[in-house]
């Protein structure tokens, strides 16, 4: 089968040059990245391998599983969980709806503990079928690099077998990484958070970004009492500062007991659970402490600095445009380029290195209004900058446009949590640069609004836009009054 493939800029490929590698590509790595440029690329008539550490829910240097971070230990049982713990908060709310409860309403954890497995497990059969019913060849071992065309499989049983690639994708992903603080064998991280064999009663969670929110939510949800700690005055850094201040309030709301500019000193074991002592004094004491400190690109093991691949001081795979390394038949893509660290960011990297290298196209993936989400309860999600990056950025004034309210839902329930919209606008081009949500089902609508702001819509057009009635959505039509307009030469810091 002939195929068509983009070297150093020229498309074209003999078959005797072909012939001399055992594949046309080797994927390191079968997570989202992974099985999807294995696909794509076997979809354009590429001979296609890939390899992929034992499964195992908690992953480590020589464990992992087909489907990765996202499916094993992730986005899938994290938003499993987060639906369970919902269910808490509306039971209580149906109260008012009518719905009269027994009191003695109990949460079994280990049903659903099994219950999220059995979906995991599933899942990691479908990613096994579909790499199989493209034609591509499965290898159940550790990949590493030792040369530029080279991969060698080390297997469950030691064995170790080389092949050959005309070209070699490096898709391991990230992994949760642990600080350097007295007792931190005693703490645990989001692997084994999703897979914890008994519910803690007591939880403290160091950390501020999506990981630690969610799973405060989670496990106060569920009715622990939760203590998150972190080192600035606001969770969520780098997100609005208007909705990191709502999501503060929102938690708190909800019973999370927030330390802001606090860290942890120690941790000991006692008889009552594990002692944990902050920076300011305190004594907490948890059942489970959760480490929530970010991720550290997988590339220990790989040998890639041996032969000449580039990474950079937090150790990952420095890439072109293109998703290239250094050394032209490597290509990375996925959380361990670190560059978005999304899964649907990591399905576009490996869409856009398939049409490069095997599809005949240049494809350079987009970086421009990624939207993304935060499953806190209720969620924030955006797309687009927030209203400090578009100050920094802006040549001109910039307008905001927000709505708070009462969602209709809690009139009834008696729930007191707001739902907050933004909207930031250029003000000489009217161009939506940003929008923003804190309330129940934002990742659905700001997913919608995603689309306008890939259009180019402007505010006019939002204005003219019919909105849906009763919903929440339509207020994203319908805030006509400018909240505030903001010269750029008033530019506010960006983490305060």
């Amino acid at each position: 089968m002939s195929r068509k493939m983009l070297i150093d800029a020229e498309v074209g490929s003999s078959n005797e040059e072909e012939a001399q590698y055992d594949f046309d590509l080797f994927v390191i790595g079968a997570g989202s990245g992974g099985v999807r440029a294995a696909r794509t690329s076997a979809g354009f008539g590429a001979k296609v391998a890939i390899c992929e550490l034992p499964f195992n829910p908690i992953s480590s240097e020589v464990e992992g599983g087909v489907g990765g971070t996202c499916v094993i230990r992730g986005c899938v049982p994290k938003k499993i969980l987060v639906y369970g713990a919902s269910y808490g908060g509306e039971l209580q709310d149906a109260k008012n709806y009518g719905w009269e409860l027994n009191e003695n309403i109990e949460f079994n954890w280990k049903k659903l503990l099994h219950n999220k497995t059995q979906e995991i497990l599933r899942l990691n059969g479908i990613y096994k079928r579909l790499l199989s019913n493209s034609g591509v060849k499965m290898f159940e071992g550790e990949g590493r690099v030792i040369g530029p065309h080279e991969v060698q499989v080390t297997q469950i049983d030691g064995t170790k077998l080389s092949y050959s690639s005309k070209h070699i994708l490096i898709a391991t992903g990230s992994r949760a990484q642990r600080p350097r603080i007295p007792g931190q064998e005693l703490a645990i991280t989001s692997d084994e958070a999703l897979s914890l064999d008994e519910f803690p009663k007591r939880a403290v969670i160091l950390g501020a970004g999506y990981i630690a929110v969610e799973f405060a939510s989670i496990w106060r949800g569920m009715g622990a009492s939760v203590d998150l700690l972190f080192r600035k005055e606001l969770p969520l850094r780098g997100f609005d500062d208007e909705m990191r201040e709502v999501v503060a309030r929102n938690l708190e709301g909800r019973g999370i007991k927030l330390h802001p500019k606090t860290n942890i000193s120690e941790l000991t074991k006692t008889e009552d659970g594990i002692r944990v002592l902050t920076d300011h004094g305190e004594e907490l004491v948890a059942d489970v402490v959760l480490f929530a400190t970010g991720r550290t690109p997988n590339t220990k093991r790989l040998n890639l600095e041996a032969v000449g691949v580039e990474l950079d001081g937090a150790g990952a795979v420095k890439v072109d445009e293109y998703s290239r390394t250094n050394v032209p038949s490597i290509w990375a893509v996925g959380d361990v380029t670190n560059r978005i660290n999304l899964t649907p960011v990591a399905l576009m990297e490996a869409t856009s290195f398939s049409k490069t290298v095997f599809g005949g196209q240049s494809a350079k993936p987009d970086y421009s209004n990624v939207p993304n989400a935060v499953f806190c309860i209720p969620p924030l999600s955006v797309v687009g900058l927030s209203e400090q990056k578009a100050i920094e950025q802006a040549k001109g004034d910039i307008l905001i446009f927000t709505s708070t309210f009462n969602p209709m839902k809690n009139t009834i329930s008696g729930r007191q949590e707001k739902t907050i919209m933004k909207l930031v606008v250029d003000a000489e081009t009217d161009k939506v640069l940003g929008a923003s949500m804190c309330g129940p089902d934002a990742p659905e609508i700001i997913q919608g609004i995603a689309i306008a702001l890939k259009c180019e819509a402007t505010k006019a057009q939002f204005d003219s836009t019919v909105g849906i009635h009763p919903s929440a959505a339509e207020e994203f039509v319908t805030m006509r009054s400018v909240t505030r307009r903001v010269s750029a030469e008033n530019k506010p810091k960006t983490d305060p």
